[in-house]
């Protein structure tokens, strides 16, 4: 494990360390169905999956025509999400197994999320991620979210990691082009399959391209020490 010693790995959260887009599907679907918008699916859903909740809320306030103000849409949205969030989220078993070879080899992680600090807290400690996964950012804490590079460069700054040494798992695509922004490498696992042959994916370092069904924590953690 040698060759990990000068590698920092930050994880996206949502869609990659753990599957927490049926929890914001669910939340968004009541939102809008209590704003009258009534037919949101999981298709249109996955067009947000990589996007700030704020950004998301932004968007739906233009596209629905809602009239609630921002702050309001998003307190109710993490709202509802925290509750689903502490009670039904799953980690993906492979990322937990990667997740403690890590740990095991004493390389600096941190979580970097487009989910707010309350559902990151929430989420990794409902899950025992919070026993290995202590440093995080959320893209509250930024100027800027994905795409931007804001959100992994202030993590990278918390593990006192240069951006060359960091290696960042995404499962999306404006996850993937903060992440090259950065200067960073990439493993992508695409949350969505069908979108592996989007450039962003394309362009990372490693990419999974069936997703979490194809990823194995042993052989990424062979691919970071060069083997």
């Amino acid at each position: 494990m040698s060759a990990l010693n000068d590698t920092s790995v930050i994880f996206d959260l949502d869609g990659t360390l753990v599957d927490s887009e049926p929890n914001y599907f669910e939340a968004g679907r009541q939102l809008l169905a209590e704003q009258g918008v009534t037919d949101f699916t999981w298709q249109d859903h996955e067009t947000y999956v990589g996007i700030s909740t704020q950004e998301t809320l932004a968007r739906w306030k233009e596209l629905y025509g809602l009239s609630t103000p921002l702050p309001e849409l998003l307190a109710d949205k993490n709202r509802r999400y925290l509750e689903l969030a502490r009670t039904s989220t799953r980690v993906y078993p492979q990322m937990a197994a990667f997740v403690e070879l890590l740990h095991e080899a004493g390389v600096p992680m941190a979580v970097a999320s487009g989910s707010s600090r309350a559902a990151i807290e929430a989420i990794l400690a409902g899950t025992g991620l919070d026993a290995y996964l202590k440093t995080f950012v959320s893209a509250d804490q930024v100027a800027r979210g994905k795409p931007a590079p804001d959100v992994f460069l202030a993590a990278a700054e918390l593990l006192g990691a240069g951006p060359e040494r960091c290696v960042v798992l995404e499962d999306a695509v404006p996850g993937a082009l903060a992440a090259k922004a950065a200067g960073m490498r990439c493993v992508a696992i695409p949350y969505v399959p069908a979108q592996a042959d989007d450039p962003a994916f394309a362009a990372a370092d490693l990419l999974v391209r069936g997703g979490q069904a194809e990823f194995s924590a042993r052989a990424v953690v062979d691919w970071l020490a060069g083997r």
